[in-house]
């Protein structure tokens, strides 16, 4: 690998960082009695939401339709995803340090399965939720799940219900997409050395 392959193999690994400054996904709920929305955030390492209030108000709601309270604490994987993450940073940096291009692969279909082991269990976390209902909740409809979508919008009653990808989901796809190139480029300079050998 050249020097600048090193570089941006470098950039691809720190491009993961994302996820540290930006919240990964967002749920975001309308209805009339929340014309203003409200919106939470899912981090690599929290729960948030877009103002003060918002899990609270998330919480709220679902105790009137018997879902479980949203709590950080809940989830394992957010005490386990901030390791991973850096785990791949500082194994990306080390690749790029080794310039070793068959590792630079690797990296790449490593962090895919992770990428895909992850939003299985995200989807996985809105089923738990949107339907293991407390049958005492003040407000039952027969049949009735809650799931919100994984990826688009749902109608879920009276509430328009919108999953989506947020600014730190941007990490994985530079990261993805850099070191897809590193591989690429690193391919041609290959293939120019086995010709001037012949």
């Amino acid at each position: 690998m050249k020097a600048y392959h090193k570089v941006l193999m470098i950039f691809a690994a720190l491009s993961l960082g994302l996820l540290f400054l930006f919240p990964m996904w967002k749920i975001y709920l309308e209805a009339p009695q929340y014309p203003e929305g409200l919106e939470l955030h899912i981090w690599v390492n929290k729960l948030s939401g877009s103002s003060e209030g918002v899990l609270q108000n998330f919480n709220i709601l679902n105790h009137y339709i018997g879902m479980e309270k949203i709590h950080a604490e809940s989830f394992a994987e957010l005490k386990i995803m901030p390791y991973i993450v850096v785990l791949f940073m500082v194994t990306g940096i080390i690749i790029a340090l080794a310039g070793k291009r068959s590792l630079v692969l690797a990296w790449i279909i490593l962090l895919l399965i992770a990428g895909a082991v992850g939003i299985a269990d995200f989807y996985l976390w809105l089923h738990k939720f949107g339907t293991n209902l407390d049958p005492t909740a003040p407000i039952k409809v027969p049949g009735m799940t809650y799931i919100p979508p994984l990826l688009g919008n749902k109608q879920l009653l009276n509430f328009e219900a919108l999953s989506l990808p947020a600014w730190g989901s941007l990490g994985i796809f530079l990261a993805v997409l850099i070191a897809g190139l590193v591989y690429i480029l690193s391919q041609k300079k290959v293939k120019t050395e086995e010709l001037n050998l012949a």
